[in-house]
């Protein structure tokens, strides 16, 4: 099929690399240049494991175009809207002027009986929004495709996903005309996967609008709920590392999102709970308004608790600590800084008068440019040397590999916040570090003095 992409960010660039791939022809439109010149050169503009690979193939086989210009989406059988849907800077409604103006922009150039498919997470009721910029042109197909991508994972998510949900006209019971076309338009761009048993689920617009808001809402809770153990952990003395796992091995709970440690950021979960809770308001559900106001309180808390925690390891004062933060990126294996817990902390830590060295494989220049007042390094080492406390914010797997030794003979002194319950406490202990972790016993990863070590309060 011809196919265009329209919005060529995190999303609009994995999905069009990801369909090109399987072997369509793709357009992906975009009104920053910079970026579409980049993606043109088969390279990204953001750090996503698989993607440069795919690009790179779409553009050599050429199944795969970038463009600024709508015009080159002229012709397309399907169209997906991929823009962004970001948080109002006015309130904690999702904006969908980027929407708005990518289906206006995207209007001129729809051929007769194409369809157009959105896949951006939105709030319930954006379709008949939509259909109302869509009103002159009864001959264009509308439909909902919401993706459900994980940053770190994104290219296996779209080649392998856990399921497809079609949002058409009818729903699931659309036997024949709008509903029935975009559902074959959708099963023929899907062809490959549907024959590999991807389950994929047809049902109306409302529910479609709201699958990827749900899904992050439950996902959010389970953590949220998981954290807040971790602090009743703490003042029982109990082990929520432990606690965790055996609620996991009851298939009725599973282990996924059970992980306590400094909580969840990035520009998805955060922004689909606000946007549900705004949502819940305006239709009079109170509890589900009060259940994630709950949820994201206690996941803005874990920043916090992890700032007196390190405060605390300190000897109670923070001014003047040589303090090395170890992950500025939400999340591992990305690049993307949108409300990182770990510099959220780093910069509480910088005003409560630390100095704070920040480190990170992949999101420096990003961190830079957004907290000129923090301290960068590229190199784990230089970032480690003469460290009074250093915090484990970020769970790339380059610090979960460190050696406790190594990294011990560049600090000053062997203290380590593990904020995400990540690291081997006992064999850091066993190497002369004080270990804390969020919610686990003090007394598991503190070891005795090692000679030369200075103590807590120095």
């Amino acid at each position: 099929m011809k196919i265009s992409v329209i919005g060529c960010g995190y999303l609009g660039a994995v999905h069009a690399a990801t369909l090109a791939s399987m072997g369509h022809s793709v357009v992906g439109i975009d009104v920053d240049a910079a970026k579409v010149a980049q993606l043109d050169r088969g390279t990204a503009p953001f750090y996503e494991p698989g993607l440069d690979e795919l690009l790179r193939d779409g553009r050599s086989n050429g199944r795969l175009a970038f463009s600024t210009n709508f015009a080159d989406a002229a012709g397309a059988q399907l169209h997906f809207l991929c823009v962004g849907t970001p948080q109002s800077k006015t309130s904690d409604g999702a904006d969908l002027s980027y929407l708005v103006s990518a289906t206006e922009a995207l209007l001129p150039f729809l051929a007769p009986g194409a369809a157009v498919v959105g896949k951006s997470t939105v709030p319930v009721g954006t379709v008949d929004m939509l259909r109302g910029v869509l009103a002159g042109r009864p001959d264009v197909l509308l439909g909902w495709n919401p993706e459900f991508l994980r940053q770190g994972t994104a290219v296996k998510d779209s080649l392998v996903p856990d399921r497809l949900v079609y949002g058409v006209p009818g729903g699931k019971d659309a036997a024949n005309g709008a509903g029935a076309s975009v559902t074959a338009a959708l099963d023929a761009v899907y062809a490959p996967l549907l024959c590999a048993g991807i389950p994929r689920l047809v049902c109306n617009f409302a529910t479609a609008e709201l699958i990827k808001s749900a899904s992050n809402a439950y996902l959010a809770t389970k953590l949220s709920f998981i954290n807040a153990m971790a602090e009743l952990c703490e003042a029982s003395g109990a082990d929520v590392t432990e606690l965790g796992e055996a609620m996991g091995l009851d298939p009725r709970i599973g282990g996924r999102y059970l992980h306590a440690g400094l909580g969840f950021g990035g520009g998805c979960l955060p922004k689909d709970i606000r946007s549900l809770r705004v949502q819940a308001a305006a239709l009079g559900v109170d509890s589900v308004d009060a259940w994630m106001a709950t949820v994201d309180g206690i996941n803005q808390g874990q920043r916090s608790r992890t700032v007196e925690a390190a405060r605390e390891l300190c000897g109670g004062q923070l001014g003047g600590r040589r303090v090395t933060v170890l992950g500025a990126a939400f999340k591992p294996d990305t690049d993307d800084i949108r409300d990182s817990p770990a510099l959220d902390v780093a910069r509480q830590l910088a005003e409560a008068g630390a100095h704070v060295t920040v480190t990170d494989p992949a999101a420096i220049n990003n961190a830079w440019l957004r907290y000129p007042q923090l301290r960068f390094e590229a190199s784990t080492d230089r970032a480690l040397e003469g460290a009074e406390l250093v915090l484990l914010l970020t769970e790339w797997d380059a610090y979960r590999e460190l050696s406790p030794a190594a990294a011990g003979a560049l600090v000053r002194r062997r203290t380590v916040l593990d904020a995400r319950n990540a690291l081997d406490a006992a064999a850091w202990a066993a190497a002369g570090w004080t270990v804390r972790g969020l919610g686990r016993p003090e007394a598991a990863g503190r070891a005795a003095a090692a000679p030369g070590r200075l103590a807590a309060a120095d």
